[in-house]
This record gives structure tokens, C-alpha cells and sequence, in this order.
């Protein structure tokens, strides 16, 4: 089947539409190496909010060059945009920003490489111009229509539409893909993604149709075989979930998604309660709580990041031949979904 051509794939270089999310706060350079050689563009995801900044700073360049040194392919970093009660953004935002230009700077290969830069949480401001004068291509998630046109407005090239029904950190608006997406799509001239409720041909046909330009995936490249660094019981809990085992709670930028289970139903009940604690100290702990799940395989008493498509999702998949065949399924659907319109005029 001929590839799927169109102005996001020239933009960014990529064979196929198909975007791995980012999924903090652990590691994922050796998804996002499988996820682009396979023609799809793979996301480094930064390591967590940890109270040394320059350690993480670190960490997070080894994970880059890590990535650049398992394919030759185009690949993405993701870097949230957390603020403080005052609005100001947090250090470690600026850090990790700055770390990714900074490696690109100093190595002309990588720098060939490392092409886009995601943004999401809050609205990036400054660090648009930032990004466009390092030359990187700038992708920003939005959960609203107002969000991405206020983010196209402001010079991001890529917006992502995140429906509600994904996994992690979830839109506060709480709009779901099929609302959502149009929407976006009417309202801004820059090419659209499609976060949330995609798995296969079939998602990314939907999206195509609905004037998105690809879709971005968390939850379907989590449970990979070429996620090898996570535990294999945080991937397995996934395999497991069925229709109505997630929820939403409170989380570090907002709402998020996950199982329920004892560490999310914890959250849910003080948001209900209203209790007073320090955000700071509590923050820490749902980054911490989600790194143990990826970690040590804790999926009762620590967060499990996950998009309600989980309840389809009942196998692992082969990263290299996955990615070319969804592109190619959705082709097909759109090309059988043509030649079965009958011209009745």
C-alpha cells in the first residue's frame, strides 16, 4: 500500500503518520528508537521532576543520545510545561529544555536527528521563539480549541489534540477526540495530531477523516516488545484493564488518567475530601508513584499511567511491523470507504 503523504510527514521527515507519546517519567529512548526506525516518530520523554535539576538534566542527555545512538531516523523529545501558583514556570521546564537544545548544538548528527520538541501541560510562551530559532520543529498539546489557537497564533508548527479518553496527563476541559479534533482542525491552519483512543488503522483512518494530520499513541506502544525497560507487571496490568477500570484524578499538571487502584482511589477521595496538604511534597509523590509503577511493578499502590483504549489492547506488538501496517490499514480503509461511495447525480 503507498505510504501516507501529507504536510506532517514532510514537515517532520517521518514515512507515516504515527506518533509515539511522550510517557514520563521513566526511560523510553529504546521505544522511541523502535518506534522511528519503523517509520513513525519515537519520543524521548523526560526523567521525572527530581529535586537534583542538573541531575535530571543529565539523565535526560544521556536518554537523548542514547536514542540517537540506536537509530539514524528523526526522533522528538517531551518536555511539560509545569508552573508554579505564581504562573512562573518551574525550573526543571527551562532545564530540560535547554538540555535538548543544548545537545543538539553540540553535535551535528543528533542535531540532523533530534528534530521536533513537544510541549504540553501549560502554554509555552517564550520558549516558541526559543525552539524556532534552534530550528526545531515545535509541537504543543492542547485540550480546548482555544488553547490551539491561541498556541497557532503564537508560532508552534504542530498542535496536538488530546481527548479526554487518553492516558497520563489528560485535558482539563475534558473534551473527547471526536468533539474535540474537528474543532481544532477548523480552527487553526497548522497541521493537527490526534491524541487519545487511537490503536490501529481503523484510529488513525478516523483521525485522517476528521481533518487531523496523525495520530500520537501512548498506551499501544507501552505494551511493545520494544518496551523492555519497563516492568513487565505495569504492562501486563494494561493488557488486563477492561472498559471502566481507569479513572481520572488530580495530577501534576492537572487531571490524569489511570487504573483504578489504591494509589489513584487515594487521590480521588482528598480531591472529594478537600483536605489540606503541601502541593509541592504532593506532587513529588504522584512523579515518584508513577516511576515505581514503570520500575518495580507496584500497579496496586502506585500510579498506572493509561489511555481508556487499554480495554481493546489485550496483546504486545511488534514495534517494526506495527507501525508500517497501521499506516497501511488506514490507507486501505480510506481508499475502500472511496470506492464504495456511489456517485447517484
Amino acid at each position: 500500500m503507498p505510504p501516507i503523504v501529507n504536510r506532517y510527514t514532510r514537515l517532520t521527515g517521518i514515512e507515516h503518520p504515527i506518533v509515539q507519546e511522550g510517557l514520563g517519567p521513566f526511560r523510553t529512548p529504546k521505544l522511541a528508537a523502535a518506534v522511528s526506525e519503523a517509520g513513525g516518530l519515537g519520543t524521548v520523554s523526560m526523567p521525572g521532576m527530581p529535586e537534583d535539576i542538573a541531575a535530571g538534566a543529565r539523565t535526560f542527555r544521556e536518554h537523548i543520545e542514547e536514542c540517537a545512538g540506536l537509530t539514524d531516523r528523526p526522533f522528538a523529545v517531551n518536555i511539560p510545561v509545569g508552573v508554579d501558583s505564581n504562573g512562573d514556570v518551574l525550573p526543571f521546564t527551562d532545564s530540560y529544555i535547554r538540555t535538548a537544545l543544548e545537545a543538539r548544538k553540540a553535535d551535528p548528527a543528533l542535531e540532523r536527528q533530534l528534530r521536533v520538541l513537544t510541549t504540553s501541560a501549560g502554554f509555552p510562551g517564550d520558549y516558541i521563539a526559543l525552539v524556532k530559532d534552534a530550528g526545531m520543529i515545535h509541537q504543543h498539546k492542547v485540550g480546548s480549541t482555544r488553547q490551539a489557537v491561541k498556541a497557532a497564533e503564537a508560532g508552534v508548527d504542530v498542535v496536538i489534540a488530546a481527548g479526554f479518553e487518553m492516558g497520563g496527563h489528560a485535558p482539563s476541559k475534558a473534551v473527547h477526540s471526536f468533539v474535540l479534533v474537528p474543532n481544532v482542525t477548523e480552527a487553526v491552519d497548522v497541521p493537527v495530531l490526534l491524541t487519545g483512543g487511537a490503536r490501529d488503522g481503523r484510529g488513525l483512518a478516523a483521525a485522517l477523516t476528521l481533518g487531523a494530520e496523525g495520530v500520537a499513541m501512548g498506551t499501544r506502544f507501552i505494551t511493545s516488545t520494544a518496551n523492555s525497560d519497563w516492568h513487565p507487571a505495569y504492562i501486563q496490568a494494561l493488557l488486563d484493564a477492561k472498559e471502566g477500570d481507569d479513572v481520572a484524578f488530580d495530577g501534576v499538571y492537572g487531571p490524569c488518567r489511570g487504573l483504578r487502584n489504591a494509589a489513584s482511589q487515594r487521590l480521588v477521595d482528598a480531591h472529594e475530601d478537600g483536605a489540606a496538604v503541601d502541593p509541592v511534597a504532593l506532587t513529588r509523590w504522584k512523579i515518584e508513584s508513577m516511576q515505581r509503577a514503570q520500575t518495580e511493578g507496584d500497579t496496586e499502590n502506585s500510579l498506572v499511567m493509561t489511555g481508556q483504549v487499554a480495554s481493546a489492547i489485550t496483546d504486545l506488538i511488534d514495534v517494526a511491523e506495527f507501525v508500517p501496517r497501521m499506516a497501511g490499514d488506514a490507507a486501505g480503509i480510506l481508499r475502500s470507504l472511496a470506492a464504495s461511495t456511489v456517485d447517484t447525480r
